[in-house]
């Protein structure tokens, strides 16, 4: 299973950028190719997806979930798949995110893009959109603070 793991460092509060990752509705804003994140509850989402020109659904559940700390999601069905996103405390005023996720590609296109590290690409370009988001708004638009 590939392992994509790529971090960005945001001129904010680690509070502040924990804060709005928790928005789990406005990932389309910042994931090329999200098309539409659904909180279900607490603990599990359900995401449509276009990847490689496919359109998906799948549902997620957190495994894990430590305000400023960590979120730690897999897969229920759909495309197989695992993660961890992390926030670290650089100073007061800058955070760096890191993401590590494991998938499993589907098909011949899903493969190739695997092998030529596209999806890696993509997460950081997402990253990086998320980090200009982030700054350029200077708030988080919400939070939700529980642990799982």
């Amino acid at each position: 299973m590939p392992t994509i793991s790529s971090d960005i460092d945001i001129d904010l509060p680690v509070r502040t950028v924990y804060n709005q990752w928790t928005q789990f509705e406005s990932y389309p804003a910042f994931m090329t190719g999200v098309e539409s994140v659904r909180q279900l509850d607490d603990t599990h989402l359900a995401w449509d997806v276009v990847v490689g020109g496919a359109e998906r659904g799948f549902q997620a559940e957190i495994t894990e979930q430590i305000p400023d700390a960590r979120i730690a999601w897999r897969s229920l069905d759909g495309p197989e798949h695992a993660g961890v996103v992390t926030f670290h405390t650089l100073d007061p005023e800058k955070t760096r995110v890191r993401l590590e996720l494991e998938w499993q590609p589907e098909g011949f296109v899903e493969t190739m893009g695997a092998m030529l590290q596209i999806d890696d690409a993509q997460v950081a370009s997402d990253l990086r959109e998320f980090a200009r988001l982030m700054e350029s708004q200077g708030f988080a638009s919400g939070a939700w603070r529980g642990s799982v």
